[in-house]
């Protein structure tokens, strides 16, 4: 009540959040998923700077990310498939290929071809970085999409 009118005091009403976090209980890929996709991403170049040392890291570690993708992940395949349907990530995947063919293309085109162990070594680590950050920026994105569809598509609460 309020006291200076003696009348009831008025109830806030509720106003749904906006989407975000998790949508429909999907999960985000954890961190060390983009860990090996970054080491994915750098393994051409990790291989010219160590020939044959690195097929020894390289393959036991495709091996693993795809055991690892195959099972514990498994009960992501929502995001997954969101991931690899949209047009974003099709993008990122052609942009990063564009990247290292462009890159060591224009290089050698000025005489300046990475050949040496410390360039090639620089270059794993420029794509591995930039694939991590793109693909967790395209989770993010997919990941408030679907939150943004399932609020959508959410029946409205009734006010009570």
């Amino acid at each position: 009540m309020d006291t200076a009118t003696s009348a009831p005091a008025p109830q806030p009403t509720a106003v749904p959040a906006p989407a975000q976090g998790p949508a429909a209980g999907i999960t985000p890929l954890p961190i060390w998923y983009f860990a090996f996709e970054s080491v994915a991403s750098g393994a051409y170049d990790l291989y010219k700077a160590f020939p044959g040392q690195a097929l020894w890291v390289l393959i036991p570690l495709a091996a693993v990310n795809l055991v690892v993708s195959l099972t514990v992940l498994r009960s992501r395949l929502k995001l997954a498939k969101r991931l690899w349907h949209g047009k974003k990530t099709r993008k990122i995947a052609l942009g990063l290929l564009a990247l290292r063919l462009g890159s060591h293309f224009v290089l050698a085109l000025a005489g300046a071809a990475v050949d040496t162990m410390a360039g090639h070594l620089a270059f794993a680590a420029v794509m591995a970085a930039t694939s991590g950050v793109l693909l967790w920026w395209a989770q993010r994105t997919a990941l408030r999409a679907l939150a943004a569809e399932d609020a959508r598509l959410a029946p409205a609460t009734p006010e009570v």
